[in-house]
């Protein structure tokens, strides 16, 4: 019987490995030459994704520029004409380029006018953060049923319309049946009995300012305690033992952690007491005799009150551009505060 062998052959692990080797790289090369196929381009998720907020954004900017970019626009237009009551009858068109500017710029009224708006939102400022940072304070302090109890009354104040509110503050003031003139009576200045608040420039703005302080301490003594309360209370232990009192505990401690909230809210009044109309028109309009006008009084008793609608428009401009310098010089504030950071 032959017995026929068969010569086999092996191959050595180096080999099969650079079989294998060959064989991820063909495979590599096929998957590299085909390219997957997508029924959507490539990169539309992305650009989709980038676009969305842009889109969510549009229908608020779309109604800020038609219910503020319009009427500002519109402002900006009349400020540069002649509109007086014969333009309107006749629908005339009268440019006076910048005539109303230089009228008002070069008018010492109109300075006298800057200044005492300046100063009054300068007051005005100063009191409404002193009182609401101390109302602020007092709220982190009181217990549970103190702090709802003065919660209230603060919204109750802020949330009354102005309107209601100087209405009220003309009859606390009333020179025949004000609270105001009975209480001081019943305290023994009876020259204050029928005092007249609104006969001299200073009697009207102290109660111009005190309706305005009084409506807007709530606002910062929310924020000023919200602020507060993300403080930790192991700093004010740590200084306590330090030996500080409360002024150096407020001075070491509370500023530095709520500078941030002590700018912005600064930032907020300075623009809505400088803007500040309805009190200062509803209590006295402007007067006696034009002593108590701030800028948006000015512009509105020169464009509705006197039908000098050009001129009107150009104080109000003028007024914006104030307040947008106001607006850079606090956003130089904040960059240079993140930078520190």
């Amino acid at each position: 019987m032959a017995v026929h062998s068969e010569r086999v052959q092996t191959q050595s692990p180096e080999a099969g490995k650079a079989a294998v080797a060959g064989t991820e790289e063909g495979d590599v090369r096929v998957a590299r030459a085909t390219p997957k196929k997508s029924g959507r381009p490539v990169g539309a998720g992305a650009v989709r994704a980038a676009l969305t907020p842009y889109l969510l954004l549009l229908p608020a900017v779309a109604a800020t520029l038609v219910l503020l970019g319009w009427p500002l626009l519109k402002t900006v237009l009349v400020s540069f004409q002649n509109l007086n009551k014969r333009q309107l009858i006749q629908h005339l068109t009268e440019w006076n380029g910048f005539e109303n500017y230089t009228d008002q710029l070069t008018d010492s009224e109109f300075w006298s006018v800057t200044g005492r708006t300046v100063a009054f939102t300068v007051v005005n400022v100063v009191l409404i953060m002193v009182f609401g940072t101390l109302v602020g304070l007092l709220l982190n302090r009181l217990g549970q049923r103190m702090r709802l109890a003065l919660s209230i009354s603060l919204i109750l104040a802020w949330a009354m319309p102005v309107v209601a509110a100087t209405t009220v503050y003309q009859w606390l003031f009333d020179q025949n049946f004000g609270v105001v003139n009975w209480f001081l009576d019943q305290l023994g200045w009876h020259s204050m009995a029928h005092y007249n608040w609104t006969e001299g420039q200073y009697p009207t703005f102290f109660v111009i300012i005190l309706l305005i302080v009084w409506g807007s301490v709530p606002f910062v003594a929310f924020n000023m305690y919200a602020g507060l309360t993300t403080i930790p209370k192991e700093l004010y232990e740590a200084a306590r033992m330090d030996g500080a009192g409360a002024f150096k505990i407020f001075g070491a401690v509370i500023y530095p952690i709520m500078k941030p909230f002590f700018l912005a809210t600064t930032f907020l009044e300075v623009i809505w007491v400088f803007k500040a109309f309805t009190q200062v028109y509803l209590i006295n309009k402007g007067g006696p005799d034009g002593l108590t006008r701030t800028l948006p009084v000015q512009a509105f008793l020169e464009g509705f009150g006197s039908q000098r609608f050009g001129v009107g428009s150009a104080i109000a401009v003028l007024t914006i551009l104030m307040l947008g310098a106001l607006m850079a010089y606090y956003f130089r504030i904040i960059l240079k505060q993140e930078d520190e950071l």
